[in-house]
Parts: C-alpha cells; sequence; structure tokens
C-alpha cells in the first residue's frame, strides 16, 4: 500500500462519476479510488476537491458544472454516459429536477449503476425530511441502545450511519450490482440509505433480542456497558482503559491483572452483581495510571487496552507497524482493506484534466463497443 503513488488497486479501470456532496457519498467515492477506480468528481461552480479534504482524496480529475444549467447538465451527461458508476447524495428528486435522474441516465448508459445515497430512503414519510446521522441512529433505536443506565444517549460521533451505514453500505451495492453486471450487462440503481444501514449493523442486537438475550433497558446488558467485563474505567492519571475480556479465559487473566481471587468473587454472569463488580473494578482501576495498567496487561492477553486519543494513536507502535494512519502534509487513514497483489494507494498519483480524462474514457468505451461487435460475428 502506497500513500501518493499510481494505484494498483482491484478496481483499476473502473470510471466513477461522482456528483459532489458531503459526508457519505464523498466517503464511498473516496473508498473507490483508494481501491483503483478513476473518479471524475462534478463540483458546483466556485466549489473544489481540496475542499472536501481527505473525503476528496484520489480523484483522477474534476469539473466545475451549473448542473441546473442545461450546458452543465449535458456536460454531466457526456460523462456519465462512458462511466461505469454514478454517485449522487442529494435528497429523493434532487436528480431527477436536474435532468439527471436514473430514467436518463440509464436510458444514455444502459450498463451504469446508478448509486444513491440518502439517510431516510427514496420512498417512505420521511424520505424528503432533511436529517443527520443522530436523526437516522435515533430512529432506529440505535442512539436508545447506546447509553449507559439512567443516563442521556451519547452520539457515537457520526461512525454509525453516515460511513458504517452510509457510504461503507453503498460500496457494498456497488460492487454487487457490478458483479451482477458481468453477466447482464445491464445497469441498476443503487438505492442505500442510513436507516437500513444502521439497522443492518444492529443485527447482532436484534439477534441477541430476538433470543431473549437482550434488556431493553440500556446499559443493563453485557456489552453495552451493564458488565464489569465490558466497559471502560478511569485511571490514577484520569486517563482510561478499556476491557473487553468476555470469554471465561480472558476473565480469568483479567482477575489476576487486577489481583483478584475468582473464588472470593461471584460468579461472571451473575447480573445481579455486576453494579456491585463494576464498583469495586472502578476502585482498582484509579488505582494505578494508564501506563502502569498497560504493563500489567501487556503480557496478560486479558483483551484490556488503553483508551488512546487521535493523536495518541498516531504514536502507538502497533498503528505505526501497520502504516493505519498515513503522515506526509496530514494524518490521515491509509486504505482498507489491504490486498496482497492489488495494493490500492490513498492519493492515486497526479489527477488528469477533465477533458483528458473523458476523451480516455470515450475512447475505452468505443474499443469496448468494437470488441464486442467483434466476438459477436
Amino acid at each position: 500500500m502506497t500513500h501518493t503513488a499510481p494505484s494498483r488497486g482491484p478496481l483499476r479501470g473502473l470510471r466513477v462519476v461522482e456528483i459532489a456532496a458531503l459526508g457519505s457519498a464523498p466517503f464511498a467515492a473516496m473508498m473507490l479510488a483508494d481501491a483503483g477506480a478513476e473518479v471524475l468528481r462534478i463540483n458546483r461552480p466556485g466549489q473544489n476537491t481540496k475542499g472536501a479534504g481527505i473525503l476528496g482524496r484520489g480523484r483522477a480529475g474534476e469539473l466545475s458544472l451549473d448542473l441546473k444549467d442545461l450546458h452543465g447538465r449535458d456536460r454531466a451527461l457526456d460523462a456519465i454516459e462512458h462511466a461505469d458508476v454514478l454517485v449522487e447524495g442529494f435528497r429523493p428528486g434532487v436528480m431527477e429536477r436536474l435532468g439527471l435522474g436514473p430514467d436518463i441516465c440509464l436510458g444514455r448508459n444502459p450498463a451504469l449503476i446508478y448509486a444513491r445515497m440518502t439517510g431516510w430512503g427514496q420512498e417512505g414519510p420521511l424520505a424528503n425530511t432533511a436529517g443527520h446521522d443522530i436523526n437516522y441512529l435515533a430512529l432506529t433505536g440505535a442512539l436508545r441502545s447506546i447509553t449507559r443506565q439512567g443516563e442521556v444517549p451519547v452520539p457515537p460521533l457520526n461512525l454509525v450511519g453516515d460511513y458504517g451505514g452510509g457510504g461503507m453500505l453503498l460500496v457494498t451495492g456497488i460492487l454487487a450490482a457490478l458483479y451482477e453486471r458481468v453477466t447482464s450487462n445491464v445497469g441498476q440503481v443503487v438505492d442505500a440509505a442510513m436507516i437500513d444501514g444502521t439497522s443492518l449493523l444492529m443485527s447482532g442486537i436484534w439477534n441477541r433480542k430476538s433470543t431473549g438475550n437482550w434488556s431493553s433497558e440500556p446499559g443493563t446488558n453485557s456489552i453495552d456497558s451493564g458488565s464489569h467485563f465490558y466497559n471502560v474505567y478511569r485511571t490514577a492519571d484520569d486517563a482510561f482503559m478499556a476491557v473487553g475480556s468476555i470469554e471465561p479465559q480472558f476473565y480469568q487473566r483479567l482477575l489476576r491483572g487486577l489481583g483478584l481471587a475468582d473464588a472470593d468473587l461471584p460468579a461472571q454472569q451473575d447480573r445481579a452483581q455486576w453494579p456491585a463488580m463494576k464498583d469495586r473494578f472502578a476502585s482498582i482501576f484509579r488505582t494505578k495510571t494508564r501506563e502502569e495498567w498497560t504493563v500489567v496487561f501487556a503480557e496478560l492477553d486479558a483483551c484490556v487496552s488503553p483508551v488512546l486519543t487521535l493523536d495518541e494513536a498516531v504514536t502507538d507502535p502497533h498503528m505505526q507497524s501497520r502504516s493505519t494512519l498515513l503522515r506526509e502534509d496530514r494524518v490521515e487513514p491509509a486504505p482498507a482493506p489491504r490486498y496482497s497483489r492489488t495494493p490500492g494507494a490513498a492519493n492515486g498519483g497526479e489527477s488528469k484534466p477533465a477533458e483528458t480524462l473523458m476523451t480516455q474514457w470515450a475512447s475505452a468505451t468505443c474499443a469496448t463497443a468494437a470488441t464486442t461487435r467483434t466476438g459477436q460475428h
């Protein structure tokens, strides 16, 4: 994996048109670019890809168009005609009003994968309502589930809806549609909604609930801060340690690190004793600093880790050994996942003028069509 060298990623040769938006859609386009796709970003007048920061990295080219203008729309269609994928993140109906809806784009390019990213989905009572990550989590039950008992729900940044249940879900849909197109030679619309993706990410919790292993009272379950063996504890230096000692063997090692004898304690799964055990663990963790606890648990393999800040994550030995965070002009996450033969790149070489890129795409389309015609005779 490289930072600025041209990408040899598995999506090399894939042509993507991205209509500039916020959050999830550019994140999806970034992931495609990291994996080698040629992404042409269409910006609004006065906008540029640099303004998107890390989410705008790796674009092969950019074009500034007023899509409300007939000329701008036609130029966009010229690019879409030769693309494999279109990525857009507007509210339902916006692309249709611009004259760039699925019917028009697929009419121009029947093999196009038309990828749509919204919060509420293309249909439903809230489809045209404004919203952000926190709103989508609220409606799906996810936000209420991420709560300590008796406390106010804490927004998990915008990781769940925008990125995990949004952009990543969109990429999954795009790749699935591309795979299907191999046999059908026909494109389709991918409707990715953050409420759908967030609900999908909650599959494990829904499974626990369906089997009677999940309480509707937040903060009383084994992995939602209800238990003493899956929790976060404050240390003597006001830092934190993360404990995830779920399995019995890890729990025994946790007790050893804390200097506790199992024979003197209630059973690990005795829920009635969890509150008292959390208090006991909290008192013990306050006796040492985070660094001291890190040393204690370094050799125990008990699923206990120091809670790092973003700045500390940059210098963590394990993170550095894998180059998980890249450092040049800025700190940014490396492309993921990693490929053994076809590594991706965070910034896959210099971008090209949009006209050059579009000409190359058109030539490639013509060459493919000629090959197809030849193969049919």
